[in-house]
């Protein structure tokens, strides 16, 4: 590397470093605050529960353990490590997500410059470094950036290794996509191009044994970790977040997708209607737009077919990895595995068109222009996640207000479904609806140790009219700011009727407003 790469390398990492050090400070209350709220109580209860990587908890569903059937916590576990020394800041784990992110930007200029060029992979460290989604996802408590860092660097390992039939190439392909599958098992869409590109290079007549049985020696490598994991996790766990969501939700989507060609094609205009969201708050508007030019510019070399196999194959998998999962997640950064891919595609098609239209470089007019169009998209996309970094003071302030007059330790019901308020007031307990939530579900959490009710949605609980007035029986904890906390330890001096629990009544099927979900199914309902 020459260094006037490594002059604009590092510029590129600063540029990246300081629009995801915006707002760094913000409670975990800011978008997705649901997904963060988990990360940091396991990161949390990491410290002050169980040190071990292998036993992720959550703060719902009662008294502890509650084990959670979720991603390999590599930010919890190590943000946790943090605060034995330093002390519970969630500042500790933005860094850490950031740096996961940051580390993508060299891993794919080496890798860009490995598919087209030098100037290619600058393009495609500087596209990342400056891409909406990648930037404010890049800075969230979720697990997408350490995701990306190992995804990105098992592709490049790989297509080194399809080059150099190196060993140590080999190892490290096997061991980043392995992790990346364990970071969150989306990566599994980088084994298309993987896969492809084995493919390509199998038919070369030079090819020997090894690069024909290295492709299943990685499959192994990578899949078996992921499935004893998960499997271990799915044993130990009070929550089975990843296999409900694709019990409950993903796979009878697409079974109903695949029932007839009309709901086929329903599904094909679901996953089209995903565009907006790629091309506003994940990608945003310039990346995206880079991308469509670059389908029509890519280089014409000795290489084209290599490469439009291993490309093809990774938006392939990409396109099915949106119809099947995130047509029904329909949340954005379920779409962030489609940034690295953007970013080299892009990058691979902007380099050769320069090289058509300023073969011996740019004139000081043409270079100008082009910092003012980069300036221009950069500020464009930040302003498509800008409401993202929106949080509720006056949530933050009440959330500490309960956490600063109940007593340490103590077991709540939390009226609301919102991992990232429970997180902040302190406490661990359960989190419900308090429309849904009944007389007998309460006096099953008090016999568990629950020992104060907060009622945050309050319109809610008092539609609720069963469990409301079994409630004002018991004393009001005073509070400033409209919440309603009540002592599940001491009853009030107010005169108020006892439910009739007999089971044998059909008096406990008016208690909620409305059918009752189960709870396991409940709060997957809700969803990340």
């Amino acid at each position: 590397m020459t260094r006037a790469a490594g002059i604009a390398l590092a510029a590129i990492l600063v540029v990246g470093l300081a629009l995801r050090l915006y707002h760094l400070h913000n409670p975990i209350l800011d978008h997705p605050a649901w997904r963060q709220g988990d990360e940091a109580a396991i990161a949390r209860n990491f410290l002050e529960l169980r040190n071990n990587i292998l036993y992720p908890q959550t703060d719902y569903n009662g008294p502890p353990p509650n084990y959670v059937e979720l991603e390999l916590q590599l930010v919890p576990y190590a943000a946790a490590q943090v605060y034995r020394v330093a002390g519970i800041h969630e500042v500790f784990a933005r860094l850490f997500v950031i740096a996961f992110s940051l580390g993508c930007i060299p891993l794919l200029f080496v890798l860009g410059w490995e598919l087209y060029s030098r100037r290619a992979g600058l393009f495609a460290a500087a596209l990342f470094a400056v891409a909406p989604g990648a930037v404010y996802y890049g800075r969230a408590i979720i697990p997408e950036s350490d995701m990306l860092f190992f995804s990105i660097g098992a592709l490049l390992f790989w297509c080194r290794f399809a080059r150099t039939r190196a060993a140590a190439d080999f190892w490290l392909a096997a061991a980043f996509a392995a992790l990346a599958l364990l970071a969150k098992p989306p990566a599994i869409v980088i084994l298309a191009p993987m896969m492809a590109l084995a493919f390509v290079r199998a038919r070369d007549a030079s090819a020997g044994s090894t690069q024909r049985w290295a492709p299943l020696a990685l499959l192994a490598i990578t899949l078996v970790p992921l499935w004893l994991y998960y499997g271990h996790l799915h044993r130990i766990a009070e929550w089975h977040w990843a296999t409900g969501i694709t019990g409950l939700h993903v796979i009878p989507a697409l079974l109903a997708r695949l029932s007839s060609p009309a709901a086929f094609i329903a599904g094909l205009g679901g996953m089209l209607a995903l565009l907006k969201m790629l091309a506003t708050t994940i990608l945003g508007p310039a990346l995206f737009g880079l991308v469509l030019v670059a389908t029509v510019t890519q280089p014409r070399d000795n290489r084209a077919f290599e490469r439009a196999v291993f490309f093809g194959a990774w938006i392939g998998a990409l396109a099915l990895y949106a119809f099947v999962v995130v047509n029904v997640e329909r949340v954005d950064y379920y779409l962030m595995p489609f940034v690295p891919f953007a970013v080299l595609y892009a990058a691979g098609g902007l380099d050769y068109l320069l090289r058509l239209v300023a073969p011996n470089g740019m004139s000081r007019v043409a270079l100008t222009a082009s910092c003012v169009a980069a300036f221009i998209g950069i500020y464009a996309g930040m302003l498509e996640v800008h409401p993202y970094y929106t949080w509720s003071r006056a949530v933050f302030a009440a959330a500490n207000e309960v956490r600063a007059t109940l007593p340490p330790g103590t077991l709540i019901v939390m009226g609301h479904y919102d991992p990232s308020v429970l997180y902040t007031i302190g406490h661990r307990g359960w989190e419900e609806d308090p429309y849904l939530w009944t007389v007998a579900d309460t006096l099953s959490a008090m016999r568990k140790g629950a020992r104060y009710f907060v009622a945050v949605e309050v319109p809610r609980l008092r539609a609720n009219k069963q469990l409301y007035v079994f409630l004002l029986g018991y004393r009001r904890v005073p509070v400033r700011s409209g919440w309603q906390v009540y002592d599940l330890t001491q009853r009030s001096a107010l005169k108020v009727p006892t439910p009739q629990l007999n089971v044998l009544t059909p008096q406990l099927n008016v208690l909620t407003p409305q059918p009752k979900v189960p709870t396991s199914q409940r709060k997957i309902q809700v969803l990340h």
